[in-house]
C-alpha cells in the first residue's frame, strides 16, 4: 500500500518482478487511485503501465539534471573537485593553494620534469632529493607522501595545473557484474576545455609540450 505504488521498485524490471510475486502470493496492491489484483490481467496491465510511466519520468528528470550540468560545464561554471595544489576561494573562484610548501613542491615537480624529460626520472629525482609530494585526502586534509610514477603521470596529464577548465576527460561505464570502468577520452571528445580559465602552475603551451614529451617517451620504449 502506498500513495504511488510504482515507487515500490527502482525500475520497471524490478516492478514486474514484484507484480509477479504479488500475483503468486494473492497479494493486493493499493494506492490512492484504487485497489489492484496482480493476478488479474487488466489490473496487471494497468500496473505495468504505471511502472513504465514512472521509469520514463525518472529518465526525463535525470536527463534534465544532466543537461543542466553539461550546460554549466561548457561555460566553465560547473564546480568540479580540484587536484592537489588548487583550491576554491571564498568567492568560489579557483586559486592556487595558500600553503607555500605545497605550491613550491608542485612548481619544483614541473621544473624537474622539464629538466629530465621523463615521469619516472622525475620520481627518481624526488626520491634522491628526499622530497615528498602533497596529496589531498577525502577530508580535504593534505599529506606528504613519496612521489610515485602513477601520481606523476596523473599530474602531468591534468590540464587544471595549466589553468585550463576541463570537463568530460573520462568516460564511465558499468560492466555486467556492476564494476565501473574508467576510460580516458581524447581531447576532441571532452565536453569542455577552456584554457586560461584560472591560475595555474604552468602555461597551456607548456602543458601541451609535456604531453608531447610523454607521448614521445612511450613511442621510444
Amino acid at each position: 500500500m502506498g500513495l504511488e505504488v510504482s515507487r515500490l521498485a527502482r525500475n520497471n524490471a524490478d516492478w514486474q518482478r514484484l507484480l509477479k510475486i504479488c500475483a503468486l502470493a494473492d497479494t493486493l496492491i493499493l494506492d490512492e487511485d484504487g485497489v489492484y489484483d496482480p493476478a488479474s490481467f487488466n489490473d496487471r496491465l494497468l500496473l505495468g503501465l504505471k511502472g513504465t510511466m514512472s521509469e520514463a519520468e525518472l529518465h526525463v528528470i535525470k536527463a534534465r539534471l544532466r543537461g543542466g550540468i553539461l550546460n554549466k560545464a561548457r561555460r566553465g561554471e560547473f564546480r568540479c573537485p580540484l587536484p592537489t595544489g588548487l583550491v576554491y576561494d571564498h568567492s568560489g573562484n579557483v586559486a592556487l593553494e595558500p600553503d607555500m610548501q605545497v605550491r613550491e613542491t608542485i612548481v619544483h615537480f614541473f621544473e624537474t620534469f622539464s629538466r629530465v624529460g621523463s615521469a619516472s626520472q622525475t620520481v627518481k629525482a624526488f626520491r634522491q632529493e628526499g622530497i615528498l609530494f602533497p596529496s589531498r585526502l577525502h577530508d580535504s586534509q593534505t599529506v606528504f607522501r613519496p612521489l610515485t610514477t602513477s601520481t606523476a603521470m596523473r599530474v602531468l596529464h591534468n590540464p587544471r595545473y595549466a589553468g585550463a577548465y576541463a570537463y568530460g576527460r573520462r568516460r564511465y561505464r558499468r560492466t555486467i557484474d556492476g564494476k565501473r570502468i574508467v576510460r580516458e577520452q581524447d581531447n576532441d571528445d571532452w565536453t569542455a576545455c577552456i584554457p586560461d580559465a584560472h591560475p595555474g602552475y604552468i602555461s597551456w603551451e607548456q602543458h601541451q609540450e609535456n604531453l608531447r614529451i610523454l607521448k614521445s617517451n612511450i613511442c621510444h620504449r
